[in-house]
């Protein structure tokens, strides 16, 4: 079937929809996007898009529509296979009525999904994005882009954005304010300008690659404790295959934008020990685009929200933007201590505090050490991973990853036992030679709490147990001029 030469006018396939598209009774919901109508009918929800062109997306005819409704399909199979189900086609049969595929004139393709409840949307209930879970979906993200397709360029994928942020935000200059719209237009360029290099870099290092593109909270879904990422860009490809950090960062500017710092750090702090898996060093060197891409993700929000008419909304995505691109200096943190002492727990309140949002990198030996043998982070490790030499390779590596934040710009949290003077003396020199700030902090508590803690632990990267930690109570640490606190 080929659809009719002129183009249908969607009034009357939407109200034919809201109405039950035949099913006898109305649509149970209608959600509205500024691209595409979902209708919530019985078991299943059906995805109209609008007859619209925005510039970086055109859904002006039929035909353009039925190709990106075949693209969302095909593309989104990958991540939510038992959501998105099949295509369907809205025809007028011979008497003039509507109905779904069967014979009859082709006015629409329209695409058909399990319908899922739209509350378990995480842009619902953002403060859900914390602890474990927040880390489970940084792990999934950085999963997903290990296996993603690479595609081929660099720094052009982000200008295209920079420059179509640009001309959007200038054209909606009265609901944004003028000044701070050229404001934020030159601070971006000059950034962006600066970055240039670094982005052609990991371009060519494989980090372009076939992405979700618009991986924010309305398109990540919780269902049974799984997460389940949906709706990624399917009409422009040049929004699509990007830097997987650009793409991570719509998820950390959305988090920051609600209040859910700490979230935003969790997410990222697991992200990059699952990268890192996979891409090494360069998912730590990237962090120095980190600031601009997180800007670009805040003046994309700017103008979509403006053009959907709340200019309030709009300013305050306008004002983020232009504060992620004011990082302070970085700073290095150590959180020393016997094992159950408190470590991490002190290191993922410390991290979002520390910096710009979303706040610092931490550094966890217990992860370092899960990779370097190859384990998932919560895996066991045979006991060869902790004989001679192994501590000392695993330190090295951490103030080897210490030193690529730093440089990159970013602050550290470095957690470990630091039992031997040697390995306090490393972390401060790591701090000199980076030319920032130094703060080492030992924690200390009763043994009976450090006990109880390691006896209630569950699901962490540690292997630590209190057999390991009476090991450690036999050793002297020597001279302490770290800051003692008390962590009981």
């Amino acid at each position: 079937m080929s659809y009719p030469a002129h183009d249908l006018d969607l009034a009357e396939v939407s109200a034919w929809f809201k109405a039950g598209a035949g099913s006898g009774a109305p649509a149970d919901r209608v959600i509205q996007t500024h691209i595409a109508q979902v209708f919530l009918i019985g078991q299943h929800a059906y995805k109209l898009k609008k007859a619209v062109d925005l510039g970086y997306l055109d859904f002006s005819t039929a035909e353009k529509r039925a190709w990106a409704a075949r693209r969302e399909l095909d593309f989104n199979r990958g991540t939510a296979p038992d959501i998105y189900q099949r295509l369907v086609s809205v025809v007028r049969r011979a008497d003039g009525s509507l109905a779904l595929d069967g014979v009859g004139e082709l006015m629409e393709t329209v695409l058909c999904m399990r319908r899922f409840d739209p509350d378990a949307v995480l842009t619902n209930n953002p403060e859900r994005v914390q602890g474990d879970f927040a880390e489970a979906i940084g792990r999934q993200v950085a999963g997903f882009h290990a296996g993603a397709d690479v595609r081929r360029g660099g720094a052009e994928a982000l200008g295209y954005v920079v420059a179509s942020n640009a001309r959007h935000m200038r054209s909606l200059a009265d609901a944004l304010g003028s000044e701070e719209v050229e404001a934020l237009v030159a601070a971006t360029q000059a950034e962006f300008d600066a970055r240039r290099e670094e982005l052609n870099a990991r371009g060519a290092a494989g980090q372009l690659r076939r992405c979700h593109g618009d991986l924010h909270l309305a398109n990540i879904l919780e269902e049974k404790g799984r997460v389940v990422l949906f709706d990624c860009i399917e009409f422009n490809d040049t929004l699509s295959e990007i830097d997987v950090l650009y793409d991570l960062a719509f998820l950390l500017m959305d988090l920051v934008f609600r209040g859910q710092t700490a979230g935003a750090n969790r997410v990222l702090n697991g992200y990059l020990d699952e990268a890192a898996r996979s891409f090494g060093e360069q998912a730590l060197r990237g962090l120095s685009c980190l600031p601009l891409f997180l800007s670009v993700r805040a003046g994309v929000r700017a103008h979509v929200t403006a053009q959907q008419g709340d200019p309030a909304r709009a300013r305050a995505y306008v004002r983020l933007a232009m504060k992620h691109l004011t990082s302070p200096a970085p700073t290095l943190y150590a959180v020393g201590g016997l094992s159950g002492s408190g470590k991490s727990t002190l290191s993922r309140s410390l991290a979002p505090e520390l910096g710009a949002a979303p706040g610092a990198v931490i550094l966890r030996t217990d992860e370092i050490r899960k990779r370097l043998w190859g384990r998932a982070p919560r895996a066991g490790l045979p006991p060869e991973a902790y004989g001679e030499g192994q501590s000392e390779r695993v330190y090295g590596r951490m103030m080897q990853e210490a030193a690529l934040v730093l440089a990159a710009g970013r602050p550290v949290v470095l957690d470990a036992v630091f039992l031997k003077s040697e390995e306090r003396a490393a972390a401060e020199a790591a701090g000199n030679t980076a030319g920032v700030p130094f703060t080492g902090v030992w924690l200390e508590a009763p043994v009976a709490v450090m006990t109880e803690r390691l006896d209630a632990r569950t699901g962490d990267a540690s292997d630590a147990d209190s057999r390991i930690l009476e090991q450690q109570l036999q050793r002297d640490p020597g001279a302490m001029t770290w800051k003692r606190v008390k962590a009981d």
